[in-house]
């Protein structure tokens, strides 16, 4: 797919940059940490074909601002909201994946009135423990003390499954060059953002529309126990586990992803 041309908005004290492509129905895609809008294309040109996709550069990642201060949930939401906004899409499918989820979780308590189906995708609703939580406010403050390289380096068997990273070194690098992008303040601002999120389990049994799971059977971070619990507290909700993929599932197996993405939207595209 050729490079898509980004639009810069302004949301707050941060410059928001996203992408466009295709015709259809609305879908809103929120890739991982720390990732970019890159990370869905190899599913969106199929998705495109169908759908008009709104790719953002969450705030801190890609060429999207961090802003100042923790780039917390709030800030995400109220981001993806001026986005739609600018785009003109009043409600849509969101998709989210990691960070993505969290995003969303704090989306539907906002604004839940734009959205109408969901797809959660290797991402989990408890808040950080407090160990996960130090460990988070550890990351950040090495990052700027070292730079990101060796963060980055130390991510990819977290988040990468091990098929992938015997087999694909392609992806791989694919992924760190995604990573590269981000700055070790970006880096370190989104990690205390995310260190700050709310537990959302309570807020799963308020989600009343079309919902999608998706996890990979070789994530480490958000695996099928996560994935479980989603399916378990939000009412008639589908939960798939994509095969040989860890915690970047979408961007591992995109065929296979791109499959059941887009057989969820052709199920949601009356909602």
């Amino acid at each position: 797919m050729q490079p898509l041309s980004p639009i810069r908005i302004k949301s707050g004290d941060a410059e928001i940059v996203y992408r466009v492509v295709g015709d259809g129905p609305r879908v809103v895609l929120l890739h991982p940490f720390p990732a970019n809008h890159e990370f869905w294309l190899p599913i969106a040109e199929a998705l495109a074909a169908r759908y008009r996709l709104i790719l953002p550069d969450l705030r801190g990642h890609g060429d999207s601002g961090a802003g100042e201060g923790p780039a917390t949930m709030e800030k995400h939401a109220a981001d993806i909201r001026q986005v739609m906004d600018d785009a003109g899409v009043g409600r849509a499918v969101l998709v989210g994946v990691s960070i993505g989820g969290y995003a969303l979780f704090e989306f539907w308590r906002r604004y839940r009135v734009r959205v109408s189906a969901l797809a959660l995708c290797n991402t989990k609703a408890p808040g950080d423990s407090a160990e996960a939580r130090a460990a988070r406010l550890q990351a950040a403050n090495d990052v700027l003390e070292r730079g990101t390289e060796p963060f980055f380096e130390s991510m990819v068997p977290r988040l990468l499954g091990q098929t992938t990273r015997e087999t694909r070194p392609d992806l791989v690098e694919g992924a760190l060059r995604m990573m590269r992008k981000m700055s070790p303040e970006d880096v370190a601002q989104v990690q205390r953002g995310m260190a700050e999120r709310p537990d959302s389990v309570a807020t799963l049994r308020t989600i009343n529309v079309p919902t999608l799971i998706v996890t990979g059977d070789e994530d480490i971070l958000a695996g099928r126990n996560e994935a479980d619990l989603l399916h378990r507290h939000i009412d008639g909700s589908e939960l798939l586990v994509i095969a040989k993929a860890g915690h970047y599932s979408a961007w591992e197996q995109p065929e296979e992803a791109g499959r059941v993405l887009r057989e969820f939207l052709d199920r949601t595209r009356n909602c």
